[in-house]
């Protein structure tokens, strides 16, 4: 039986899935290294699900323990394709492509973009290409939503040579958000031909206006940087604050580290960027970090909204989002008048639909893995 293979590189975990390689993949098995870095825990979902504690794991570490724990799965099977997420696609690469060399090579441009991404996004390709020479190797990128968004959504308000050469807001969180969209057109059509905006929130987060499926607004941007705290990054941050680092003495590497490694919901907390371990926290530091996240997150939702001219439905998806109810009533809490308020019981047991007012509020679990494992297909079949 021929298969396809996908892996999806995030900043602090390594999703992966095997499909049958038919025109509509088939799921055979999925899984996740979790929590990279000292207690990382491999989880792969089979009846039942395997779960074993890795140790201290960083994503070469992980692919390793995938690869081995997919090697009885893979037995008598022919990985004919295997397909990447890419964070940063640039304004070159707007849809799934072979990664080549060249196209490799234009990727690893990207890397100061994305530096919590891109570089293990590259690292995994260099793996697969090594362990299934003979697969074709997709790359997938959450760019590539965006693209085409209206030019003051695009721009920044820097001498126009910045912008032509390529100094723009790209957003992110692309395939997640793919997804969820073509979810909607298949299960609520006449919200997808509405305004909706889409909640991802996981350990990276971001909020995206969505139009007739095509996004309108993101709050991430230029980097992955921008927007909302997230579990390490600090997210919308006043330019000053970088000159004032620079003033201070500190180098180009220490202030990447700060804001990618040291900052969000770890550098609030001062101890963990887990909202697990913050929500059962009884440390002060804990419920101001949470504070602070739902905080953006509304303002963000108010912002979303207005770029929309309204608002026909609210998705929330991701981890956080998908699984956090606590966070999700208060988001909503006050939000009647954007005709937002929550079934408080159907939001406890994270149902589907959670709304009780006119507009509808769904949380719909992502699946950036299938999408690309459809871009994968699409090459072998086309």
């Amino acid at each position: 039986m021929s298969v396809l293979l996908t892996l999806n590189a995030g900043s602090s975990s390594v999703k992966f899935a095997v499909y049958e390689a038919a025109n509509a993949p088939l799921l055979i098995v999925a899984g996740e290294v979790d929590g990279l870095g000292p207690a990382a825990r491999l989880i792969v979902n089979t009846n039942p699900a395997t779960k074993r504690d890795l140790g201290p794991t960083d994503h070469a570490a992980a692919l390793h323990a995938i690869l081995a724990a997919l090697r009885p799965i893979l037995s008598g099977r022919q990985v004919v394709g295997v397909g990447h997420r890419i964070v940063h696609g640039g304004g070159a690469f707007t849809a799934p492509v072979e990664l080549t060399p060249d196209v490799i090579e234009a990727l690893e441009a990207f890397v100061p973009l994305a530096p919590l991404h891109q570089p293990h996004n590259l690292a995994m390709v260099a793996a697969a290409r090594q362990a299934f020479p003979d697969a074709v190797q997709i790359g997938c990128f959450d760019t590539a939503f965006h693209a085409g968004h209206p030019w003051v959504n695009d721009t920044f308000a820097l001498p126009r040579r910045f912008y032509e050469a390529g100094v723009r807001r790209y957003g992110f969180h692309g395939l997640s958000y793919d997804y969820i969209t073509d979810k909607l057109r298949a299960d609520c059509p006449e919200l997808a031909a509405g305004r909706v905006v889409i909640a991802h929130l996981g350990n990276g987060a971001s909020m995206c206006a969505v139009r007739d499926g095509r996004s309108v607004g993101s709050t991430m941007g230029f980097s992955a940087l921008d927007g909302l705290p997230m579990g390490t990054r600090c997210g919308q941050l006043d330019p000053g604050v970088l000159l004032y680092m620079m003033e201070q003495g500190m180098s180009r590497e220490e202030i990447t580290s700060i804001l990618y490694e040291e900052s969000g919901l770890q550098g609030l907390s001062g101890f963990s960027h887990d909202m697990r371990t913050l929500q059962a926290s009884d440390d002060p530091r804990a419920a101001e970090a949470i504070d602070y996240y739902v905080f953006r997150i509304r303002r963000e939702l108010g912002a979303m909204t207005a770029v929309l001219g309204g608002i026909d439905a609210l998705v929330f998806c991701g981890g956080i989002g998908e699984n956090a109810a606590v966070i999700r009533a208060r988001v909503i809490e006050g939000m009647d008048y954007l005709g937002l308020s929550l079934d408080a019981e159907a939001n406890a047991r994270n149902a589907t639909r959670v709304a009780t007012g006119p507009v509808p509020i769904l949380v719909i679990p992502t699946n950036e893995e299938l999408v690309i494992a459809r871009a994968v297909s699409a090459a072998l079949h086309p």
